[in-house]
């Protein structure tokens, strides 16, 4: 999906990116300033982003739990525990020989790798969000997704497989790479790359990138039709310690990169030229943060899907609880990322059981009416977008 974008290089936000003010008045924050330090009137101050990071981390752990415990197999959540415990080393008991198979061949990698990905795409949304400067922005804005599902469905139409099971997703994970590489030297122009070229450049490789996916699936035979309508949909269903651990390096890069540029972020927010005032290379953190960006959206993408809104509607919500200080706002949508697709996969897990619903479709139903909302919220705030 695409966003609205600024209105040049060195303007300040105006149509849609209002609602970055308007959110920020909600809370009280200034853009220059992360959520962290603000007190009194001007902000949450440290209690209450403390309480939101307490309560982002309570719900996530029992949403685990409740996740491996519950499914066509039912474990009690207390059989789970002794079980985690057992295989620690602190004492419990090990279940049976089929309750130990689901809980850890199944269920806890399924779990593990939602948290990671969840947590890839609500800081890459909270990235893209800071990086142009709109809060509509979301990590397909630039090509990721698209360009990595060019090279999974590419992968699958073509039946490659001289890497075995993992043909696809390394190919997702690389064209999804080449992808934002591509669109960042196209939009760049005497050295610089604008906002509105970067976006525009991203939308024109998007449009793209689906005509490559309709080709392929027009050469692609039945049984190859179903593997990629499926993959394009988005799920976890094939979830194994294997790709726990393939995503896992890229995800914690990434993820331990981000809070590094939270305060250059913070000041970006004031524009461009202020920020280039107070010393920020506005440039290099641009290419810096897209390309972890992509990082993230490129491992996360190459191992569940096609999952959308996720990086849009996280970082928004934090946004409007906790203000705009990325100090806080790049973990916390993170801890929200994984929270809310661990939560949306249990859900397609157990809604239509024995049949699980696409955990991309799952969240688009849930993201749509969110992203409409906000869109009829912000041009109602602002009196429109002229």
């Amino acid at each position: 999906m695409t966003a609205p974008t600024t209105a040049g290089r060195d303007a300040e936000p105006q149509g849609p990116d209002a609602a970055w003010e308007s959110s920020d008045r909600a809370s009280g924050g200034r853009p220059a300033e992360p959520a962290g330090e603000e007190r009194g009137p001007r902000g949450p101050g440290l209690g209450r982003i403390a309480l939101l990071t307490l309560g982002l981390v309570v719900a996530l752990v029992v949403v685990a739990l409740v996740s491996v415990a519950t499914g066509a197999y039912d474990i009690p959540l207390g059989d789970v525990i002794s079980s985690v415990l057992h295989r620690a080393g602190l004492g419990g008991e090990p279940l049976d020989r089929v309750g130990e198979s689901v809980l850890w061949d199944a269920r806890l990698p399924r779990v593990v790798l939602a948290v990671l990905v969840g947590a890839a795409l609500g800081c890459a949304g909270a990235l893209m969000q800071g990086v142009f400067g709109n809060p509509l922005a979301e990590p397909g804005v630039i090509g990721i997704s698209s360009g990595a599902a060019v090279g999974a469905v590419a992968a699958i139409a073509f039946g490659l497989d001289f890497l075995g099971n993992w043909t696809v997703t390394v190919f997702a994970f690389v064209a999804g790479l080449a992808t934002v590489l591509l669109v960042y030297v196209l939009s760049r122009s005497d050295g610089r790359t604008e906002v509105v070229t970067l976006i525009l450049t991203g939308i024109a490789v998007n449009a793209f990138a689906g005509a490559l996916i309709g080709m392929c699936v027009f050469f692609a035979d039945n049984a190859q039709i179903t593997g990629i309508t499926f993959w394009q949909l988005g799920s976890l269903s094939q979830a194994t310690w294997p790709k726990v651990l393939a995503v896992l390096p890229c995800a914690l890069a990434g993820l331990l990169i981000a809070p590094w540029y939270a305060r250059r972020l913070d000041l970006l927010a004031l524009g461009e030229r202020p920020a280039r005032h107070l010393g920020v290379d506005v440039e290099r953190l641009r290419v810096v943060l897209i390309l972890v960006t992509a990082l993230l959206t490129a491992s996360a993408v190459a191992m569940a899907g096609i999952i959308t809104f996720v990086g849009l509607l996280v970082p928004h919500l934090l946004r409007m609880a906790a203000g705009p200080g990325h100090r806080f706002l790049l973990p916390g949508s993170a801890l929200g990322g994984a929270l809310v697709l661990v939560s949306a996969d249990l859900v397609a897990r157990t809604a239509a059981q024995p049949a699980e619903l696409p955990l991309g479709v799952l969240t688009a139903l849930i993201g749509s009416p969110f992203f409409f909302w906000l869109l009829r919220r912000t041009r109602r705030r602002q009196g429109g977008w002229a």
